[in-house]
C-alpha cells in the first residue's frame, strides 16, 4: 500500500481535494473535509485502475509540499 500527499481544500460550499505526484487529473470534493479524502481516495484507485500503475511514475518524488502566500 503507498501514501500520497493529499491537498484539501476548504470552500464555501464544501471541500476539494487532490493528490500530489500523480500524472492526470484526480480531484475529490465532498461537504466535509473526511468526505473529501474519502471521494479522492476513490478517485486515485478508479484512475489507477484505468490508467495503470505508469501515473504513478513521478521522477523525483515529493517529499515535502509547503503552503505559502505571495501578494502580486
Amino acid at each position: 500500500m503507498k501514501q500520497y500527499k493529499i491537498i484539501v481544500e476548504k470552500h464555501p460550499d464544501g471541500y476539494v481535494a487532490y493528490p500530489l505526484g500523480i500524472k492526470g487529473i484526480v480531484v475529490g470534493q465532498g461537504d466535509s473535509y473526511e468526505k473529501a479524502l474519502e471521494d479522492v481516495t476513490s478517485a486515485i484507485k478508479f484512475h489507477i485502475e484505468t490508467f495503470g500503475d505508469e501515473v504513478l511514475d513521478i521522477d523525483p518524488p515529493i517529499l515535502e509540499a509547503f503552503v505559502a502566500e505571495a501578494r502580486i
